[in-house]
């Protein structure tokens, strides 16, 4: 079996002639400000020149379902993909592949000499992981999701496993989108992993579904990113001594037997580019710049845009939060003023106040203090809206949130995010239509 790695989540695997793909993702940057890490770029006249048996999708996430990346795969690839939802499917079938197909739980796929089965993630309206069998070997790619106990039972018969695929890296989404609570200090390993590990008992363990960072010039690359490949690697030593961790940059491929791992050729379409054995470097201590500094970085909008991004705050925002449910628990159940800060290109603010209580909101003027303040470039507000960018890329900050709070019952991120499945994948569709479409 010839195990050969895409990028962060992406993978292939070849066995008797036959080649399935996982989560493909053929672009740099991806999601928006994902940047390969170590760094890479696609042949993408190769790409699309490739003729696989299928393709796995693990989940609906845009870093592991992207329309733009499968646009570049012959139309007759069957899809597989798990999803709740079937707008997903819709789309995909809207891109042109006539073989879209729902994946089950626990129910095998043959493809040519592979079988592959879906294992039930910790949140399974989301995420799913994999089970692969060929040539008499048993690889789980655990994607990125966390380990359903009920799941760990069911694989534990299967131990020894000839290779994980373990999602190593623990991302500090919450902490820098509220980084006043962010605990100060190193980042402990979850301590659910030894366990687990030591249930599955694999041969091979390699780090997994984390390549990218964001931006050079952001300070998420020191705060979101706690675990480096050096410490997982020695972490997995001690809980594992008879184990080997096996870090497969980008391109990279191996070929795993009943008895050895071995060097196996690159993937020639995956062009490594720069210092491929660079890894994170996390800093507890880090103090995150201003956001009107990192509203900088980001281009002007267009006049259009910009009165898009306002009238939002004036009138949409409320729209989309009065037609939500508003659970009973939330800090904003209570009478508060909510502040929203936006910055433009040239750092310059722009704020809107609104008195909030359970699901009735207003504008208010400034007469009194606000209690929760949002903060976000306006560039990134329009991203949100227009093009579907997801939470951890939008750089919104929130403060003077009480430590009792949820933070996802922020009014931006409810009003943004509750009811947009799939935003990114329709605006990548649009995109893709407005490319094919015939100029008149």
């Amino acid at each position: 079996m010839k195990i050969s790695r895409i990028l962060h989540a992406g993978y292939v695997f070849d066995s008797g002639g036959t080649r399935i793909m996982f989560d493909p993702v053929f672009e740099n940057p991806f999601s928006r400000n994902c940047h390969a890490f170590p760094d890479v770029r696609f042949e993408l006249a190769q790409v699309r020149a490739l003729r696989p048996d299928a393709v796995f999708i693990s989940h609906f996430h845009d870093d592991h379902c992207s329309l733009e990346s499968l646009d570049l795969l012959d139309r007759a690839t069957p899809i597989y993909l798990y999803c709740l939802f079937d707008e997903l499917f819709a789309m995909i079938r809207e891109l042109g592949f006539a073989d879209v197909r729902p994946l089950a739980l626990d129910v095998p796929v043959r493809v040519g000499g592979f079988e592959v089965i879906a294992r039930r993630a910790l949140d399974a309206d989301v995420d799913s992981m994999f089970q692969i069998r060929a040539e008499g070997l048993n690889v789980l790619n655990v994607v990125d999701s966390w380990m359903d106990p009920e799941t760990l039972e069911q694989l534990k018969p299967y131990a020894p496993w000839d290779m994980v695929l373990w999602p190593f890296q623990t991302m500090r989404e919450v902490d820098v989108i509220a980084p006043s609570r962010a605990v100060p200090g190193p980042v402990e390993l979850p301590e659910e992993w030894p366990e687990q590990l030591h249930a599955l008992a694999p041969r091979y363990v390699v780090p997994s579904s984390c390549q990218f960072n964001q931006e050079p010039w952001s300070w998420y690359n020191h705060a979101m990113f706690p675990i480096t490949y050096r410490r997982f690697e020695q972490a997995v030593a001690e809980w594992l001594p008879s184990a080997r961790v096996v870090r497969l940059n980008p391109s990279v491929a191996v070929e795993l037997t009943a008895d050895a791992l071995l060097p196996a050729a690159p993937l020639p379409w995956v062009v490594p580019v720069g210092d491929q054995d660079i890894d994170f470097a996390y800093d507890p201590d880090i103090v995150p710049p201003p956001t009107s500094e990192i509203a900088q970085h980001f281009a002007a909008l267009t006049a259009e845009q910009t009165a898009q991004v306002l009238a939002f705050c004036r009138s949409g925002l409320l729209e989309r939060y009065q037609d939500m449910e508003l659970p009973e628990e939330s800090y904003f159940a209570t009478p508060c003023v909510w502040q929203l800060s936006l910055y433009d290109h040239a750092g310059a603010v722009q704020q809107f106040r609104y008195t909030i209580h359970g699901d009735s909101i207003a504008l208010a003027g400034d007469e009194e203090a606000p209690t929760w303040m949002t903060e976000i470039p306006m560039a990134k507000l329009y991203a949100g809206l227009a093009l579907g960018e997801s939470l951890t890329s939008m750089y919104m900050r929130i403060a003077g949130a009480p430590a009792d709070a949820d933070i996802v019952d922020d009014p931006l991120i409810r009003t943004l995010f509750n009811d947009a499945f799939a935003a990114y994948q329709a605006a990548q569709l649009r995109r893709i239509k407005e490319r094919a479409a015939p100029q008149g």
